[in-house]
C-alpha cells in the first residue's frame, strides 16, 4: 500500500494540505502503485471480485449519510441552474440505483479469459485468441460521482486497475467513495492500490495523459472542451466519449401519438445527460401538428424552444413555453437543459443532411411508419446508436443490459456506443506447440 504508507491521509490532503511538491510526489507514486497493482489483479478470482462489489454496495448504503454530506458540500459550491448540478447531485434513490448496478456487475460473467477464436495449424500449433485486461485505465470526468462507482466496478470485473481523475466539483464526494473502495478491497485481500484518486486540479491532467508505460488507456467523460484537451495532449491511447448532440426526425408518415411521447421523453426525462434530445427535425407537412406534438414539453416542463421561421410560425400563440427565433448557433448545440431547437425539412434527404452536418455521432432517432424511410435512416445515419420509433434516452449501458457503462464512445476504433465489460478488454494470441520450429526460407 505505497500511497497509504507514504501519505496516510492522502485522500483528504490532496485538496487541503498538500503543496505542489507533495502533490507531484503523491501523483508519481500513486501511478507507480496502480501499475503494480494491475499485475496482481490477473490472479484475482472472480468470486473475490464479486464479494468486493457486493461489499462495496453494502458499505455504500451504510455510509450513505457521510456520502450525501460530502455531496452536499460539493453542491454548495455550484449554482443550482448550472447544467452540471443535476449530474453532481446524489440522493438516497440514486445511491440505491448505484448499489443495484454494483450488484448487477458482480453477478455478470467476466469476459477475461474468453476464447474468441481457436484453430490448429497444419504444423500442429494450437492457436487461441483470448480476452485479456487492458491494464491501467484512466478515466477523466466532470461532476459525476456515479461515474466513480461505474469505473471501479467495470475495471475491477475485467482485472483492470483504474486511475480516477475527477474534477474539483465532485472532489469531496469522490474522496469519501474512494476511501470506501480501498477499505473494501483490503478487507477482501485485494491490493487497494488497484484504484487511485488523482488530484482534481486540471494542471495535473497532462501528467496522466503523458504517462507512457504506466497508463494503457485514457477515457475522457465530460464537456467538449475536456475531450478536445485530452485528445490534443495525450501521448497514451484515448477513447473519446463525445458530447451528445441528439436529433429526432419526425417523418410525414409518423404515428403522432408515438411521436409526442418520444419527443417528451427524450427531451425531459433527464435534461443533463448526453442522450437527451437537442434538436427536433419536423417534416413540413406536420407543421400544423407541431403544437400538439410539443404541448406537454411546453405546458408541463416549460422547455424553451428555438424554432426556425416555419416552425416558429406554426408554434406562435399555440405553444405554452418560451418561444424564440432560432439562430445558427442553436443547431449543433448540446443544451443539457430545458432548451431545444426545431428544424423544418422538406423530407428525409434534408433531414439526413442536417444530421450529417450537426451530429456528434452519439444518438439519432426517426419516428416513421414507412419501412423504406426507416431502413434508409438507420442505414445512412452515422452515429453510435440509431433509433426507430423510440426515445434516445435508452443510450445507456444499463439499459442495453451491460450492467453499467464506462462511457459512450462516439469513435469507431476499438469500441463504439456504450462501453462495458467486453470493451475494457483487449486480446492476446496464445500459441501451444510440441517442439515445432519454423523452417528457414
Amino acid at each position: 500500500r505505497i500511497i497509504d504508507q507514504r501519505f496516510p491521509n492522502a485522500l483528504t490532503a490532496i485538496s487541503q494540505g498538500f503543496g505542489m511538491e507533495d502533490k507531484q510526489t503523491y501523483l508519481e507514486q500513486g501511478l507507480a502503485a496502480v501499475r503494480q497493482a494491475a499485475r496482481g489483479l490477473a490472479r484475482c478470482e472472480d468470486h473475490v471480485i464479486g464479494s468486493v462489489l457486493n461489499g462495496l454496495a453494502d458499505r455504500t448504503m451504510a455510509a450513505s449519510d457521510t456520502i450525501l454530506a460530502a455531496n452536499r458540500s460539493d453542491l454548495s459550491r455550484m449554482p443550482e441552474d448550472d447544467p452540471k448540478y443535476d449530474r453532481l447531485l446524489l440522493d438516497t434513490g440514486r445511491l440505491q440505483d448505484i448499489c443495484s448496478d454494483l450488484r448487477c456487475v458482480a453477478e455478470m460473467p467476466s469476459p477475461v479469459g474468453e476464447v474468441l477464436e481457436r484453430r490448429t495449424l497444419d504444423n500442429g500449433l494450437e492457436l487461441s485468441k483470448v480476452r485479456v485486461p487492458i491494464g491501467v485505465i484512466a478515466v477523466i470526468f466532470e461532476s459525476r460521482p456515479n461515474v466513480t462507482f461505474d469505473v471501479f466496478a467495470l475495471c475491477l470485473k475485467t482485472r483492470n486497475a483504474c486511475v480516477l481523475k475527477g474534477s474539483s466539483d465532485a472532489h469531496a464526494t469522490n474522496q469519501v467513495v474512494v476511501r470506501l473502495m480501498r477499505d473494501v478491497l483490503e478487507e477482501h485481500g485485494v491490493n487497494p492500490d488497484a484504484v487511485f484518486l488523482a488530484p482534481p486540479e486540471r494542471e495535473w491532467l497532462p501528467n496522466i495523459l503523458q504517462a507512457v508505460g504506466t497508463i494503457d488507456l485514457a477515457i475522457p467523460r465530460g464537456s467538449k472542451g475536456l475531450i478536445d484537451f485530452v485528445r490534443d495532449n495525450a501521448r497514451i491511447p484515448v477513447i473519446e466519449t463525445g458530447a451528445g448532440i441528439v436529433h429526432t426526425y419526425v417523418d410525414a408518415t409518423a404515428d403522432l401519438s408515438q411521436a409526442r411521447a418520444i419527443i417528451t421523453n427524450a427531451k425531459t426525462r433527464r435534461v443533463s445527460v448526453c442522450n437527451a434530445l437537442d434538436t427536433l427535425i419536423i417534416h413540413r407537412e406536420l407543421l400544423p401538428e407541431l403544437p400538439a406534438l410539443m404541448h406537454e414539453i411546453g405546458e408541463v416542463h416549460g422547455v424553451e424552444v428555438f424554432a426556425d421561421d416555419q416552425a416558429h410560425a406554426a408554434l406562435d400563440g399555440r405553444y405554452d413555453g418560451p418561444l424564440r427565433h432560432a439562430r445558427e448557433e442553436h443547431f449543433g448545440q448540446e443544451f443539457l437543459s430545458l432548451r431545444m431547437s426545431v428544424k423544418t425539412v422538406e423530407g428525409l434527404d434534408e433531414a439526413l443532411e442536417h444530421i450529417h452536418r450537426y451530429s456528434s455521432r452519439h444518438s439519432e432517432a426517426i419516428v416513421a411508419t414507412d419501412p423504406a424511410v426507416i431502413d434508409r435512416f438507420l442505414g445512412e445515419v452515422d452515429a453510435a446508436a440509431v433509433y426507430a420509433n423510440t426515445s434516445t434516452a435508452f443510450t445507456d449501458g444499463g439499459q442495453f443490459g451491460m450492467g453499467a457503462e464506462i462511457g459512450i464512445s462516439t469513435q469507431k476504433l476499438h469500441a463504439r456506443g456504450p462501453m462495458a465489460l467486453p470493451e475494457l478488454t483487449s486480446y492476446k494470441w496464445v500459441v501451444r506447440g510440441d517442439g515445432q520450429v519454423r523452417a528457414a526460407n
